[in-house]
């Protein structure tokens, strides 16, 4: 029997029932065949691309793909003339946050316009082609509302699939999720903290077997698509055990009884490797460990055919630019700080200071990135992309990184910097992104009887990666999606340049 905290949202977020859209969703071209012809076709299956090719749609799916000489389009077809064009599919990132969940201002002032919130976001991921987007950690009250409303054809977005709390964590004003005691919050916030966890904090760390299989099943029942659970601390130092092996089993287990995906945060290199022999399917972040990830590790997550989602938009591209330069300020001040060395013993905080004042940090993670991808993992991007904070409550702008849509634009082209060829780095965002879905029978290539979610480029981007960027039209499961109304209502993002 499912708790009646779990049923009903704490007192102060119940604002997300009232989900009121900017304006009615503008009508999208619903022509019963479309025919996509003279362009090439890149498929997402690694394989040569179809050059003079042509691509069928009829209704939400791909009824015909070939050179264009191989393929019959319909008479009653509308042809879209893909000469010069690129074509390829729909982009997947792993690991986004679309809605609200952390703490501070922000929360307070926008929690009943949640479901909005998590809407706009949602909709600048499709605005650049990111057909499916799954969120790993946020509310799962609205975000379960907007995915459905997707489903149903009621509004637009990308295809979601959703998490909602990282199981085992106990909220953004919690220890496991902050460093934040509960003495001392405020009604508000003790509330928010159950509103998220919706039943599935941390409490289930202390639960032995056969109680916790009772628990992580009646937060299936709520209706996540995927199980994230806490493998270790939210923070880096000092990096804690969340769950004890068998307490792992019974998460994977419950979870892949009900055929969803089970993933992890695990940060430390024990700490993952007691999950990836838990069984779980995807790793988030696995390059995000203190040292260098070690070969016997590697080959244990290859071996396992284990899904790696990687925040490459963190840790190349402007990101990794900034770091060089700081690198050449630190060198340049090097001998004025010899001249004052320390004639004590430097304590332990600050050798940590000093490694973080290096960058040991981004370091390590480019270069665990690099070796996870030279050893053949199966590799895809989960940017991290993240809500975050109103704007009127920012003193800096927020990466662009970080922003929904074009962070996993970046995170994309970030492969190559890595190291993959522009076709890799393709197949990666979306044959590989489709299997940590779960759903390479339904999308993530260009295949008869497969979803049409298709990107139309006006440039190639097998030639240069950053083509992605140069995107002339997206369609979602058929229906040609009218990118210039998107968001339908801009609330945190502002409007596009001109």
């Amino acid at each position: 029997m499912v708790h009646s905290r779990m049923r009903q949202p704490a007192a102060p977020v119940i604002g997300w029932l009232l989900l009121a859209w900017a304006s009615p969703p503008p009508t999208m071209a619903q022509e019963p065949v479309t025919a996509i012809v003279g362009a090439t076709i890149i498929d997402g299956s690694g394989g040569p691309p179809i050059t003079d090719g042509t691509i069928v749609i009829d209704g939400r799916r791909i009824t015909a793909i070939g050179p264009r000489g191989a393929v019959d389009v319909p008479s009653d077809a509308t042809v879209i003339d893909g000469r010069g064009k690129f074509v390829t599919p729909g982009f997947i990132d792993t690991n986004v946050h679309v809605s609200l969940y952390g703490a501070g201002e922000t929360i307070v002032r926008y929690e009943d316009r949640n479901a909005s919130l998590t809407l706009e976001a949602a909709q600048l991921h499709l605005k650049y082609g990111i057909t499916t987007i799954r969120d790993s950690y946020g509310s799962l009250l609205p975000l379960m509302q907007i995915r459905d409303a997707i489903a149903r054809g009621d509004t637009v977005g990308p295809r979601m699939l959703v998490a909602g709390n990282i199981v085992g964590w106990g909220g953004p004003y919690s220890v496991t999720f902050s460093l934040r005691r509960e003495q001392g919050l405020t009604l508000f916030q003790e509330q928010f903290n159950d509103f998220i966890t919706q039943g599935s904090g941390e409490e289930l760390m202390h639960m032995e077997p056969g109680e916790l299989r009772a628990a992580i099943n009646e937060y299936l029942d709520l209706g996540p698509d995927i199980i994230k659970y806490g493998g270790t601390s939210h923070f880096s130092n000092p990096i804690m055990i969340g769950f004890s092996p068998r307490a792992q089993l019974v998460l994977v287990e419950d979870t892949h009884k009900r055929g969803l995906a089970a993933e992890i945060h695990s940060t430390s290199p024990e700490g993952l490797r007691m999950s990836v022999l838990a069984g779980i399917d995807l790793i988030q972040h696995p390059e995000v460990l203190p040292s260098e990830i070690s070969d016997e590790l590697v080959d244990l997550i290859v071996a396992r055919g284990i899904v790696c989602a990687m925040l490459t938009n963190t840790i190349t591209g402007d990101t990794w630019e900034r770091h060089l330069e700081q690198q050449v300020e630190r060198r340049e001040t090097e001998s004025e700080d010899a001249e004052r060395e320390h004639r004590r013993t430097r304590t332990s905080a600050e050798l940590r200071q000093e490694r973080r004042d290096r960058g040991e940090g981004i370091e390590t993670r480019r270069s665990n990135a690099q070796k996870l991808i030279e050893r053949g993992c199966l590799v895809t991007i989960g940017t991290d992309n993240y809500l975050g904070s109103a704007p009127e409550f920012r003193r800096t702008p927020k990466r662009e990184n970080q922003e929904a849509g074009i962070g996993s634009i970046i995170a994309i082209e970030g492969l190559v910097e890595l190291g993959m060829t522009p076709m890799e780095a393709i197949v990666s965002a979306t044959k590989n992104g489709a299997i940590a879905s779960r759903g390479l029978e339904e999308f993530g290539t260009l295949e008869v009887a497969k979803l049409a979610d298709i990107l139309i480029l006006d440039a190639d981007p097998l030639e240069d990666i950053s083509n992605i960027r140069r995107l002339n039209s997206v369609f979602k499961e058929g229906r040609l999606v009218d990118l210039e109304a998107l968001p339908y209502q801009r609330i945190f993002s502002k409007p596009d340049r001109t």
